[in-house]
């Protein structure tokens, strides 16, 4: 029989278009997490990242979070969730004080602090993060630690990620349904960058294009932080789909084709490789199967690839994603996972790429340590990080200076440029 939860248990939740996934994880002694247990289940009720089915996610994430129970040995009652659908906007506010010179104490970080959290405009959306990034001081950016520091100025950037309000609602009733209390809900690309991108490369300069199954998630982190964001409503299922559809077969035939049989990549030997195919109608006994060969299912799979990609390609030129040829591209998500993904999008992007896969976890198992899971571990990092959020903070009737609309892109961007 599974125990109450002790302190510090950390439970993450990733309800996605394909799968809803649970992991129960615990601070070690060291500090490092320990994965207890984990949960899978078919995701569905969920439609590019969007809750279309609420009986339906609720049943998965019932039984996702009842599997990771039974494997930890513990009943827990709070989660951290993630949010991936489209509509979620990354945006930097910016709040200065005179200090006249003197020296920064607490009080006046706490007060620039209070002014940032009224400087919050979300423009009718719900707010995920607010969080503060980097500091300012004299007109200096950079700056993490200004405690201390002399200045005349002292200022902060604010990073804030937004959503839809309905779909974050839709999203917290589904969960609070399904007798569990929400932590917090958490933008996908902030927790699976924290997953599978390094300090150095947050700080340098990296995209992020997590390859959902049902949505594509570009993201942009510079000077630490996440800068900018973009969603594509196409993801790994269409893939799925055209395969399904190109071959007469049912939809779980054509994902298998996909997962063994399929690549990013072609070569003179796929001509040569044949491959069964399962008509729709094979479920009832009718129908003879056919089959193809493997160049015909990676010419599929490529022709999708193409569009996706090049949607890639555009969001990073609205991203101001430039400059050297050698900035890096981490793909992650389940459509990560498809064979020789890596080498294809660095052609196409003419970019470092790689594969980001969830790193530092103790204990994780196997199955759920490939780039699918991420934003799963990245819940659980966050979590552990125990960010400061601003929204905790009551609102003062201080007066603060904010830019208004892409100035403040456009000065994160300079800021963060600066520093590489």
């Amino acid at each position: 029989m599974a125990k109450m939860a002790p302190e510090g248990l950390i439970t993450a939740l990733d309800i996605g278009s394909s799968k809803v996934s649970a992991m129960i994880a615990q601070k070690g002694d060291g500090g490092e997490l320990i994965v207890l247990g984990t949960g899978q289940r078919e995701s569905r009720g969920v439609k590019r990242g969007y809750i279309a089915d609420a009986a339906a996610t609720e049943a998965a994430v019932r039984e996702a979070v009842e599997q990771a129970e039974r494997i930890a040995g513990t009943n827990i009652e709070n989660v951290w969730v993630s949010f991936s659908a489209g509509g979620l906007v990354s945006d930097v506010a910016s709040v200065e004080f005179e200090l006249g010179g003197h020296r920064v104490e607490q009080t006046d970080i706490d007060a620039l602090l209070q002014a940032g959290r009224d400087s919050i405009d979300p423009a009718g959306r719900i707010v995920l993060h607010a969080q503060p990034a980097l500091y300012t001081l004299d007109g200096l950016t950079g700056v993490k630690r200004p405690l201390g520091l002399h200045a005349d100025r002292l200022g902060v950037h604010i990073h804030v990620v937004a959503a839809d309000g309905s779909p974050v609602r839709n999203l917290g009733l589904c969960v609070a349904n399904a007798h569990l209390e929400v932590k917090s809900i958490i933008a996908s690309p902030v927790a699976t960058g924290m997953a599978c991108l390094s300090d150095e490369e947050r700080e340098l300069g990296v995209a992020l294009v997590e390859l959902g199954a049902g949505i594509t998630n570009v993201s942009l982190f510079a000077g630490g932080m996440l800068v900018g964001l973009t969603s594509i409503p196409i993801g790994a299922a269409d893939i799925t789909d055209d395969i399904a559809s190109a071959f007469g077969t049912r939809r779980a035939q054509a994902e298998r084709m996909k997962c063994f049989h399929g690549s990013a990549n072609a070569s003179p030997r796929d001509n040569h490789e044949m491959i069964d195919v399962a008509p729709i109608s094979a479920e009832d006994g009718v129908g003879d199967g056919s089959r193809i060969t493997r160049a015909q299912l990676i010419g599929v799979i490529r022709q999708r690839l193409d569009h996706l990609i090049g949607e890639v390609r555009k969001a990073l030129v609205e991203l101001k994603f430039e400059g050297p040829v050698g900035r890096q591209v981490v793909l992650t998500g389940g459509g990560a996972e498809l064979n020789g993904i890596a080498d294809y999008a660095q052609a196409a992007l003419g970019r470092s790429v790689r594969v980001g896969r969830p790193r530092g976890l103790s204990a994780l198992p196997e199955a759920h340590s490939g780039p699918a899971f991420a934003t799963l571990a990245g819940l659980a990092f966050y979590a552990a990080s125990d960010p400061v959020d601003l929204r905790a903070l009551s609102r003062s009737h201080q007066m603060v200076h904010r830019p208004k609309g892409l100035a403040i892109f456009r000065r994160m961007m300079a800021a963060a440029r600066a520093n590489y």
